[in-house]
């Protein structure tokens, strides 16, 4: 606020707009709390001081890779910065040792490869761009030398990146601590392999993304003494149950409803599954398919994902059985039966519906 005070006929300052958020202009009168602003966008608006904010008239086209580099470290400073290099295909950029991330709604493949990853290994956090490499490599070097665990929070709101940011950190940490385990299958791979599992069953389409995770989890990797993975944990919590049996259009139920129907045949037959349009449960949406996902790929992937990180075939089955007899559970509709306050299944189809859950139970 006291900038804002220092104002004079001729500056430049950011006003906010309802349109475009805030825009820019340069102020030709003072009067009192009232500031007359000729923006760029040819508006004259009149705003009071509070809500009028210096601009940096110096400020570098292509924006700061670091915005406590900025003159002023406001919302229109920091909103317009990351503007100005998200149009020069730059989407992290710090604010000390915090890394902002602009979904860019595209892959990258080439900001992630092991090149990449070799550049960021023992690279001080501002050497090098922005990366959540940067990131993972400074946590990572923290702990080894402190000897004392380190946390990275991910935040942002639904369809911001952080799924894929959670991927990226845990695949550097794995490339960094990374050994073979005696089984010939590495850790590391394990680590890597539970997330395929994880959004097989807690993500879904929003109407943000196509891949929301609807749950928080807490990911822990332990390292031995070496820096070498020894295993991890995952805490899921919050899951959004509610979605389950509740959808709305054009959103989907979770991934794992959609992957079994398109399960190979013997399994569709095991579980009495056919169309997803057949069960209550998904067809109160009219979404089904994701543009560029075979979902019956995608169940054989999460298998696989399931074998690497040691679910064996027994239990494999189990969890699908318990998503096949949700999906039969949900079609079962009851009516009015002859005892006070009883009811009873609706129909054959409910009471085939019925009797499937229970078998599938067991």
């Amino acid at each position: 606020m006291v900038a804002t005070r220092n104002l004079l006929v001729g500056s430049s300052v950011w006003v906010e707009d309802p349109e475009a958020s805030w825009v820019d202009g340069e102020v030709v009168e003072i009067n009192g709390d009232g500031i007359t602003i000729n923006c760029t966008s040819g508006k004259k608006v009149v705003a009071k001081a509070s809500d009028v904010h210096p601009k940096d008239p110096e400020f570098p086209t292509c924006g700061v890779d670091d915005m406590t580099k900025l003159a002023y470290l406001h919302e229109p400073g920091v909103l317009y910065n990351l503007k100005c290099r998200y149009d020069e295909n730059e989407i992290y950029t710090y604010t000390g040792n915090i890394l902002i991330a602009v979904n860019p709604f595209q892959r990258l493949p080439h900001l992630y490869d092991n090149d990449i990853m070799r550049q960021y290994k023992g690279a001080a956090i501002g050497e090098l761009s922005p990366h959540p490499f940067a990131v993972a490599d400074s946590a990572y070097r923290q702990m080894i030398t402190e000897g004392i665990s380190q946390a990275i929070l991910v935040s942002g709101e639904s369809g911001a990146g952080k799924t894929e940011s959670t991927k990226m950190l845990m695949r550097y940490l794995a490339y960094m601590g990374g050994r073979v385990a005696a089984e010939g299958r590495s850790v590391e791979q394990q680590v890597l392999e539970s997330n395929p599992v994880l959004e097989a069953f807690g993500n879904a389409k929003t109407v943000r993304n196509n891949n929301s995770s609807r749950f928080g989890k807490f990911v822990e990797i332990q390292f031995d003494q070496r820096g070498m993975i020894s295993g991890a944990a995952i805490r899921t919590y919050l899951l959004e149950r509610s979605r389950v049996c509740q959808v709305s259009d054009p959103e989907r139920n979770y991934h794992c409803f959609y992957m079994l129907c398109a399960a190979p045949q013997e399994d569709i037959k095991k579980y009495k599954l056919g169309d997803p349009r057949t069960f209550h449960y998904l067809n109160q949406s009219n979404f089904y398919k994701l543009d560029g996902v075979d979902e019956s790929n995608e169940y054989l992937t999460t298998r696989r994902a399931m074998d690497v990180v040691g679910i064996n075939a027994d239990e494999q089955d189990a969890i699908f059985r318990v998503v096949a007899a949700i999906l039969h559970l949900g079609n079962v509709e009851f009516t009015k039966g002859d005892e006070v306050d009883s009811s009873i299944p609706k129909d054959d189809k409910s009471w085939f519906h019925l009797k499937t859950a229970a078998e599938l139970f067991m």
